[in-house]
C-alpha cells in the first residue's frame, strides 16, 4: 500500500513537470537472494622443519707416531751404504718409519662417532585462501525480479533510484 502511494505521488508530481524532464525518486525493492561473490587465491608460503640426522665423525689421528717414526728410520737407514747409496737408504728409512709410527701410534686411537647433527629442510607449499569481492543480490521491485552486483550485502530491503521519464513517439 505504502508503494502504491508513492508511486501515485510520483506520477501525479511527474505529471505537473514538464514533458521534456525526467524525475528521479527513490525508492525500496525486497530482497529475494544474495550471493556472496567468492574469489579463491593462492598464496604459497613456506613451511620448514628441522630434523636431526646421524653424522659420522673422522677418527681423531695424531701426527707424533709418523714424526718420531720418520726421524727414526732416517737415522737408521743413514747408517746403512755409502755416497748416493746412504742418501736413498735415509729417504726410505724415513719413509718406512713414518708409516710404522703412524700405524703403532694410532693403533689404539678411539674411533670416529656418530653424532646428531640438526638439520633444517624447507619447501614451499600452496596455501589457498577465499575472499568475498562482492555480492550478487537478486531483488524484487513491483513484482518483477532484477539482479545487480554490489559491493556489499544490503540486508533484507535494497535502496533503489528509480527514474521515470516519458516514452517518445
Amino acid at each position: 500500500m505504502k508503494l502504491q502511494a508513492k508511486l501515485l505521488s510520483a506520477a501525479l508530481f511527474i505529471g505537473g513537470l514538464p514533458v521534456a524532464h525526467a524525475t528521479d525518486f527513490e525508492d525500496y525493492g525486497r530482497v529475494v537472494r544474495v550471493t556472496p561473490q567468492v574469489e579463491r587465491y593462492n598464496q604459497p608460503r613456506e613451511e620448514c622443519r628441522t630434523e636431526y640426522v646421524q653424522v659420522q665423525q673422522p677418527q681423531q689421528r695424531s701426527a707424533g707416531g709418523s714424526i718420531i717414526g720418520g726421524i727414526a728410520g732416517a737415522v737408521l737407514g743413514s747408517n746403512i751404504g755409502s755416497g748416493n747409496g746412504r742418501t736413498a737408504a735415509t729417504a726410505a728409512g724415513a719413509i718406512a718409519g713414518a708409516i710404522a709410527g703412524d700405524r703403532i701410534g694410532n693403533q689404539n686411537a678411539a674411533p670416529g662417532g656418530v653424532q646428531e647433527q640438526a638439520v633444517r629442510q624447507c619447501r614451499m607449499v600452496d596455501s589457498w585462501e577465499s575472499r568475498t569481492n562482492g555480492y550478487e543480490v537478486v531483488y524484487d521491485y513491483r513484482g518483477r525480479n532484477y539482479t545487480s552486483i554490489m559491493s556489499y550485502d544490503p540486508g533484507e530491503r535494497v535502496r533503489l533510484r528509480v527514474s521515470v521519464e516519458p516514452m517518445s513517439r
